[in-house]
This record gives C-alpha cells, sequence and structure tokens, in this order.
C-alpha cells in the first residue's frame, strides 16, 4: 500500500511572462493563473506548473533555482499522434522529434517532442492507437 501523497506541481523558470503565457496558452490549453504581484502559474486540468521569472526570487528554498530552458516536461494529448502534430504545426511550433513510442504513466504511447520559447523540452504523449503514424 502506498503513502497518502499525490504529485501536486512543478516549478520552471521562464525569461518573458507575456510571451511564455502566449505559448503555454496557445499551445498546451493552459489556463492563467495570476498570482500576487506580477506572478503566473499555470493551470493543466487538477495539475499545476508553478514559475520562477523575472521579478520572482526563488530562495531561501530552491538552493539552485531551475534556470529558462532547464526543464524537461510530457503532457498527455486527447487524441490522436497525428491530430497533436498537425496541430503544432497550425501554432507554428518546430518538431524536434516524433513522432517515437515512448513509455508514460498509462502504458506505451506516441510522442512529439518541442521546446518552449525559453528552451525547455516539451513532449506531447498521446495513447490513442488510431491514426497514429508509423
Amino acid at each position: 500500500m502506498g503513502l497518502p501523497v499525490n504529485f501536486d506541481h512543478c516549478v520552471i523558470h521562464v525569461s518573458d511572462w507575456e510571451r511564455s503565457n502566449r505559448f503555454y496558452q496557445a499551445v498546451l490549453g493552459a489556463t492563467l493563473l495570476q498570482l500576487e504581484g506580477r506572478r503566473w502559474a499555470y493551470r493543466f486540468g487538477d495539475m499545476l506548473l508553478n514559475l520562477h521569472g523575472p521579478g520572482v526570487k526563488a530562495e531561501p528554498v530552491a538552493r539552485i533555482p531551475v534556470q529558462p530552458g532547464g526543464s524537461d516536461l510530457c503532457f498527455e494529448w486527447h487524441g490522436t499522434i497525428d491530430e497533436a502534430i498537425q496541430h503544432l504545426q497550425r501554432e507554428q511550433v518546430e518538431i524536434e522529434l516524433g513522432p517515437a513510442k515512448r513509455f508514460g504513466v498509462r502504458g506505451e504511447g506516441q510522442s512529439v517532442y518541442f521546446r518552449d520559447p525559453d528552451g525547455s523540452l516539451l513532449e506531447l504523449i498521446s495513447y490513442e492507437q488510431t491514426g497514429v503514424s508509423t
């Protein structure tokens, strides 16, 4: 039996609030949450992506603050991998790799990789098997 623990949130660093807000909202469907001052977080369903960025001090908790472009995140795409690719193309996001077989929280899926405006590696994984490119 496991401990009473669930994943709540993680933190990435962005270098430009407006640019990142536009990207994460348009490309990944984030709900933007404005926090105290000029600080933001992104909600994806019941998950939260907290942000460090201009004007945010990570100390004293973060010994070595995450640097812009230093993250690697995977998001589940609810649709086929071909639909994910078409969405990224419409948003003019360059795909670096994929589709490729990958293993995620729900087992084997197909993934595509791309980068956010700061260079963090992002992945969309689809567990739907219809319409999968080979």
